[in-house]
This record gives C-alpha cells, structure tokens and sequence, in this order.
C-alpha cells in the first residue's frame, strides 16, 4: 500500500495577530459576568441580598455545596 505525501508548502502560515483593542473589552464584559455571577453564588443572602425572598438562594443552592460555600 503506498502512501502519498503532500510536498512541503514553500510559505509558511502565519497566524494573524489579534491586537488587545480587541479583546480588553471582551475580557471586562466577562469579568464583570463572572463578579456578579460569584455574588449571586457565593453571597446573595441575609444581610447583603440585593433580591429580596428565597428564591436566589434556591436557584443557585446546589451550586453553592459544589463550590464550598456555605448556606445552612
């Protein structure tokens, strides 16, 4: 069985560069996301609760006990 093998390319791919401009304001936007995400998680209830009942807490009680936090 013969194999047949592709010659080598004479020019070499070079990936194009992604500038920062471009990724800063992905990066901050996620960030944020993941802050207000780990204060739901980690922090929404008691004395700090910006949403007033139990229902953030119920939505996101499994995921506490996942991460460690502590909620009971």
């Amino acid at each position: 069985m013969a194999q047949h093998v592709a010659p080598p390319s004479s020019t070499p791919v070079v990936p194009g560069k992604l500038p920062v401009g471009a990724i800063a304001p992905w990066a901050v936007f996620f960030g944020i996301l993941m802050l207000v995400l780990l204060y739901f998680v980690g922090a929404e209830q008691g004395a700090t609760a910006v949403v007033s009942g139990e229902n953030v807490h119920e939505w996101v009680h499994d995921a506490r006990h996942l991460l460690g936090f502590p909620c009971h």
